[in-house]
């Protein structure tokens, strides 16, 4: 890579900054001036002698006035920077010059760090830049780094016209003018800050950034960390199959993952998931950092637990499960500390691997009700998300979201809308302010209903009917030709999941909403079965479970004839078991048709069909029972935890025949 960029090298003037040959080397000797009272260099005359070059003596550098073109398409993520020195002259204009004798102090490039993160735009950062007299290159790095953060845009800058600037260009210029001066660490730091700023690949600037990372890799000299900022670097530039990639992939890998820092552990985590290890490449190297890792869980602050869950998702290392459950433990910890964005990717991460820890769970709990009202929408939402996936219901947590999205739901997208009143209806929860909640939603789908997309409208609609609140005014909308044709056009189409909320939710007007008289839903939208592989509108039952109630029937009712199991229903649902009695209230054969006066549905709940930490049905068990209740059938609820005290067979035949007989006097057989 660093050949071909150094054969293809192009003349440093097309570029606009011009490059000057370095000015007479002289010694560190000043002559006093008494007409200018002030120390001045002997070689140029420099009147700020102390921002001069003390190593080999100074070079008098100007910088032409002509722009430098800096635009591609490259993207990455930010760095670390790591550390020798850059002056900046005081006068119109700014100029950057190395030095060894004059670093600046650990304290001193501590303040600048602190100063640099508090910039709130680029042109804080040049003035900071112009206001330090002494500037390590690492130092310089990391001032183009903050730019990057502060302009960066998706694929693009905010404002291109940044790189423009007086000071930037002088800075560039500078370190492209010393390279071979700066450390190993401001060497891959700029180059990283560079990619970054997507600065051409070609320019003379990142020409010479990557051929003196190139020199500098084949010394075998740098650091785990450094490695992993100059691959990063050439990731951005060329993509993971480049030459130089496997050069830092080799040298990464002689080291051993139980001697790494806990920075470098998570710099080569941050590295490897950008794309560097995919289809299982290096995953001995990560089997190793795992190991190492999980011993280490227990150092680790708020941004190391979040980056590291950041990357094993990305990674999608499932096998590392023991990782992440030390690393829940130690959020559990964390929790107050975390950022949103932080917390925002913790709790996507434990998402992601299905595990959450009740410790964990207790420290959202406390966590949450202060944090609602202040912490960005996305991060909230992702909370309410967290809960419903793992079937948490949380009073204190979902009470408290409830209560901000009566105040702040007008400044959320629609999106995190849909996706906080999704987790109350899989919940099958109500807070105490759902009136207030419910009317807010409502305001919503009016003002911005043309907002949402189509597959989220829906999903928000039929949450609404999963807690008894009646979209009737909106169904019109969903079910026309228009709406349908859109969910169609999507990328995912008009999926079984899709039809079967669709048929849900015409067969819930029909039922609960008696008066409505709008449009209804064509027969070719319909499912047959709510039940289906993967994501359902019902739970499978728990077969455990299933089958102790199928003996203790077959034991009460005297022959398996007499009832049926896992009944399609002309209404979609299927019947755990049904049972048909006559009008004198005897069982009749599951095979007879006619004269069939009652049937009972029996549903056989297991803990799938409960919060984990309630006795509560999830909303889609609860409303699939409200609605067999209106079709005539007579439910008759078998809840696991009832069926736990059960010691014997005999017991279960008395809980089964006081459950659907409860008047009725059972003969032995």
């Amino acid at each position: 890579m660093a050949l071909k960029l150094i054969q293809r090298l192009p003349v440093l003037g097309q570029f606009g900054i011009q490059r000057y040959r370095p000015g007479p080397i002289c010694p560190p000797r000043f002559l006093s001036s008494s007409r200018l009272d002030q120390s001045v260099c002997v070689a140029c005359l420099c009147t700020s002698a102390g921002a001069c070059i003390r190593t080999q003596g100074c070079r008098k550098l100007q910088l032409d006035s002509g722009k430098r073109t800096l635009t591609t398409n490259i993207i990455k993520e930010p760095s670390f920077v790591a550390s020798s020195s850059v002056g900046l002259h005081r006068d119109s204009g700014p100029r950057f010059h190395l030095t060894q004798l004059h670093r600046p102090t650990d304290a001193e490039e501590e303040s600048f760090q602190q100063h640099l993160g508090t910039c709130s735009s680029s042109r804080q950062v040049f003035s900071l830049l112009r206001s330090v007299e002494i500037m390590s290159d690492t130092m310089a790095a990391a001032a183009l780094h903050r730019v990057a953060d502060l302009e960066q845009a998706g694929n693009s800058l905010k404002d291109p016209s940044v790189l423009e600037k007086d000071t930037i260009r002088a800075l560039c210029f500078q370190l492209e003018q010393d390279s071979r001066r700066l450390t190993d660490a401001g060497v891959v730091s700029a180059l990283r800050a560079c990619t970054r700023l997507f600065l051409d690949p070609w320019s003379t600037f990142m020409v010479r950034l990557v051929s003196e990372s190139q020199e500098r890799l084949d010394r075998g000299k740098m650091s785990v960390g450094q490695l992993c900022t100059l691959g990063q670097a050439m990731l951005a530039i060329e993509g993971p199959d480049c030459v130089m990639m496997e050069q830092v992939m080799e040298q990464i890998q002689k080291g051993k993952p139980a001697e790494w820092s806990l920075a470098d552990l998570i710099a080569v985590y941050r590295f490897l998931q950008g794309g560097v290890a995919k289809d299982g490449k290096y995953r001995d190297l990560l089997n190793s950092m795992h190991t190492h890792a999980v011993t280490v869980a227990s150092r680790m602050d708020a941004s190391a637990v979040s980056e590291l869950l950041n990357a094993l998702v990305t990674l999608n290392q499932m096998q590392a499960m023991p990782l992440v459950i030390n690393l829940c433990k130690q959020a559990v910890r964390l929790v107050p500390h975390f950022t949103d964005e932080e917390l925002t990717v913790v709790l996507g991460a434990l998402m992601h691997f299905g595990h959450s820890d009740q410790y964990f769970v207790d420290a959202m709990e406390r966590y949450v009700p202060t944090m609602v009202f202040t912490s960005h929408p996305e991060t909230v939402t992702k909370v309410s998300q967290f809960f419903s996936r793992r079937n948490i219901l949380s009073p204190p947590v979902f009470d408290a979201i409830a209560e901000s999205f009566v105040y702040r739901a007008d400044d959320y997208n629609t999106s995190q809308v849909a996706r906080q009143i999704m987790a109350l209806g899989k919940l099958g929860y109500l807070p105490p302010n759902a009136g207030d909640v419910f009317r807010k939603v409502e305001k919503i789908l009016h003002s911005r209903f043309s907002h949402f997309q189509p597959r989220t409208l829906l999903n928000l609609l039929h949450s609404c009917t999963l807690v008894e609140r009646f979209p009737v005014n909106f169904v019109a909308k969903v079910f026309s030709s228009y709406f349908l044709q859109q969910l169609q056009d999507q990328d995912t189409g008009m999926d079984r999941i899709v039809l079967a909320q669709l048929t849900q939710l015409f067969m819930t007007l029909k039922l609960e909403c008696p008066f409505y008289e709008g449009p209804k839903l064509l027969s070719k939208y319909r499912v047959k079965s709510f039940l289906m592989p993967g994501r359902s509108l019902e739970t499978p039952v728990d077969v455990q479970l299933y089958n102790i109630v199928i003996t203790g029937l077959v034991d009460l009712l005297g022959a398996r004839s007499y009832f049926g199991s896992k009944v399609l229903t002309p209404y979609c649902y299927t019947l755990d078991v049904e049972i048909k009695l006559d009008e004198e209230g005897f069982v009749l054969p599951a095979s007879q048709v006619d004269d069939v006066y009652k049937r009972i549905a029996l549903c056989i709940d297991g803990r799938k069909r409960f919060t984990t930490n309630k006795r509560q049905l999830l909303g889609k068990e609860a409303i699939k029972q409200r609605h067999l209740k209106l079709l005539g059938y007579e439910v008759v609820q078998v809840p696991f935890y009832e069926f736990e005290a059960l010691q014997s067979r005999n017991s279960v035949v008395d809980f089964l025949h006081q459950k659907l007989f409860p008047h009725t006097y059972r003969l032995s057989w």
